[in-house]
């Protein structure tokens, strides 16, 4: 993780789905995405809030808008939440693309992700968010390499990341890397907005979701065909959920061992990406190389995706 004194990069910050906690140490986390070599921009509706959300749905589709128009390659968002889904349809995913914006965000903001995959076959980033990640009372107490595969995924140095996983081992694959959160992917399942990806590899993790919920969810994925049609899947972060007595033994590793026993598809687990940290830069809807040796897994990225 640098503290870096070198010329900033520019970053655009806007608020689609949920708004900000009255609390949330939004000038803490500027400054600290300051030290760590960018210049941030917030959109002038980033802090609006109307009921849970962060402005109407005219502000938030405007913000988008004004992301896609401004300088600044890159565009991060300030947090997840929820009310992106229920504006797909008023945006236009190919005008947005012809954009060429750095789209870094996760959560709620995979909607936006797989419906830019979907609509326009672009790449986006599947990465931190401003609160959630660079809001530490002190720069040294943010995560490093959360920070770090950010600062090298944006300056187009990063080239391969490496992880401990679960799973079997000898896996070696290529295909379009897509995915995030869970729930998000379940519910655009059937949609105009849901990528058709065929031979990828697709990532997802979730939040307060008990291991019960998660194992329907990847279980709807399976029987609509999905699973099997990848070349492997990455499980990351699942947190902040709540055993109870009535589960007798069941949580995560009995919902892996259970899938892995319906479908011929890899499942690896241990993905450092999620609500969590560490937490990935990972180039969502790329082309990637993926390889397991023992209990390592890395990912190529193609050199192309590192300068979109």
């Amino acid at each position: 993780m640098n503290d870096t004194a070198a010329r900033p990069t520019p970053v655009y910050l806007v608020s689609p789905s949920g708004a900000l906690a009255p609390d949330a140490p939004v000038e803490r986390a500027l400054e600290n995405l300051r030290r760590a070599g960018f210049a941030p921009k917030m959109d002038r509706a980033a802090l609006r809030r109307r009921q849970r959300f962060a402005g109407s749905d005219d502000d938030r589709v405007a913000a988008i808008g004004r992301a896609a128009a401004q300088d600044a390659e890159i565009v991060m968002v300030t947090r997840g939440g929820y009310g992106l889904t229920r504006i797909l349809p008023r945006l236009d995913f190919k005008a947005l693309a012809r954009a060429r914006k750095r789209w870094v965000g996760l959560s709620d903001f995979t909607a936006f992700q797989l419906a830019m995959l979907a609509k326009a076959k672009a790449a986006t980033w599947s990465g931190p968010s401003l609160i959630a990640d660079f809001g530490a009372e002190r720069f040294e107490d943010l995560d490093e390499i959360t920070v770090g595969t950010f600062q090298d995924a944006m300056s187009g140095a990063l080239e391969i990341v490496g992880f401990r996983c679960g799973g079997p081992s000898g896996v070696e694959a290529r295909g379009t890397l897509w995915g995030g959160n869970l729930a998000i992917v379940c519910g655009l399942l059937g949609t105009p907005w849901f990528p058709k990806v065929d031979g990828g590899i697709l990532f997802v993790e979730d939040i307060n979701e008990h291991p019960y919920r998660i194992e329907r969810m990847l279980t709807q994925l399976l029987h609509a065909g999905v699973i099997d049609r990848q070349k492997a899947v990455l499980l990351g972060h699942f947190n902040g959920y709540r055993l109870s007595e009535a589960d007798a033994g069941f949580d995560m590793p009995a919902v892996v061992k259970w899938l892995r026993t319906q479908t011929r598809t890899p499942i690896l687990t241990g993905l450092p990406f999620g609500h969590a940290s560490p937490k990935l830069t990972l180039p969502h809807g790329a082309e990637v190389a993926l390889a397991v040796e023992g209990r390592t897994c890395y990912l190529i990225l193609d050199e192309h995706h590192h300068h979109d």
